[in-house]
């Protein structure tokens, strides 16, 4: 098997926490090709759509550990046509580039690839749970989203809780995650014409959603492997800061999911599936899902090392079955096609 990689550079991978580069690893341990390209190495020539990818040299002895693989491996440049490939597996970082979809529209048909496009251009990350059917916000938080600063306002007015966590709709890893309270209004005109207004006269979305109880103490993230949950950790915020995403200093924990997790994730499970979404993380704050994150998901090293297990191994089994399905589709089609010929 052949795949590509369509993540972030590679030098900015961060070896001992990495969740691509053990994906890439266990590949690799298996035999199996692997290129990687970004968004921007994305190419056509001759009407076919090439990517400038590093190649990893295949090696005859590959270290166990993921960070002496990634400190020991060699690469080298090329041009291939992504149709060539077996797997394109998505890992770039959001804001979602549409442009990189329209190129990988062109093969979509030939090559298996995770997430689907129509899947990632309709869950595009924060917007995402609007499309779950919850009219008692059972598990999904209040949620508004809009440009409109006058329209912000008023809802912070109207809701019930003294406080909203507010963020931009494009934001990742906690960026820009940032506590609203009533009593601290003075402010927020000013606050939401930096998050709305961009310097170059055009606009972005903000997401104002209902402060969960219990927030203070974490989040939950949940990997989801074709429509279940493969693993989960709790992620504590670090002192002196309300975001417990690991990137914005936040500490990881053992959990097991609750009831209400496990009720949450038969519930979207089915959707997921159906959209091609075959690999997210979920973000949960006391039952309740406060994001689904579907380009590049992590957190598969941080449960690896809590639980002792090895996600990046169902991640690959799970490939290699779905291209099995692809190719033993298209002999049979093959052969079926040949028969009619032969007639």
């Amino acid at each position: 098997m052949n795949i590509c990689f369509l993540m972030y550079p590679w030098e900015q991978i961060t070896p001992e926490a990495d969740s691509t580069l053990a994906l890439i690893h266990e590949c690799v341990k298996r035999g199996h090709g692997v290129a990687m390209c970004t968004p921007s190495n994305l190419t056509i020539r001759n009407s076919v759509t090439n990517a400038f990818c590093r190649v990893i040299n295949r090696a005859e002895k590959i270290s166990n550990s993921p960070k002496s693989f990634y400190k020991k491996v060699t690469l080298r440049d090329e041009m291939l046509p992504l149709a060539g490939f077996d797997v394109i597996f998505m890992r770039s970082n959001p804001p979602l580039d549409p442009i990189m979809l329209n190129f990988l529209d062109s093969v979509n048909d030939d090559v298996f690839i995770m997430n689907s496009l129509n899947g990632v251009r309709e869950a595009n990350n924060k917007l995402y749970t609007a499309v779950f059917d919850d009219p008692e916000n059972e598990i999904i938080p209040v949620t508004h989203v809009s440009k409109n600063k006058d329209y912000i306002i008023k809802m912070i007015k109207e809701s019930t809780s003294d406080k909203m966590i507010l963020k931009p709709l494009n934001g990742y890893g906690g960026s820009g995650v940032i506590l609203i309270e009533k009593n601290a209004m003075l402010s927020i005109n000013s606050l939401l014409d930096f998050y709305i207004n961009k310097s170059d006269g055009t606009t972005d979305y903000v997401i104002l959603q209902e402060y969960i109880e219990g927030a203070e103490k974490g989040d939950v993230r949940i990997l989801m492997l074709n429509g279940k949950p493969v693993g989960a950790m709790k992620r504590v915020p670090g002192e002196g800061d309300h975001r417990s995403n690991i990137s914005a200093g936040g500490s990881i924990a053992k959990h097991t999911l609750t009831p209400q997790e496990k009720k949450l994730c038969r519930k979207i499970g089915p959707k997921l599936v159906k959209d091609g979404l075959f690999f997210v993380g979920l973000d949960v704050i006391n039952g309740k899902l406060v994001e689904v994150n579907v380009m590049s998901p992590g957190g598969i090293t941080y449960i690896n090392k809590v639980y002792k297990t090895r996600i990046q191994e169902k991640v690959i089994d799970f490939i290699e079955d779905e291209v099995q399905v692809k190719s033993n589709a298209f002999k049979r089609k093959a052969k079926l096609r040949k028969t009619v010929e032969d007639a």
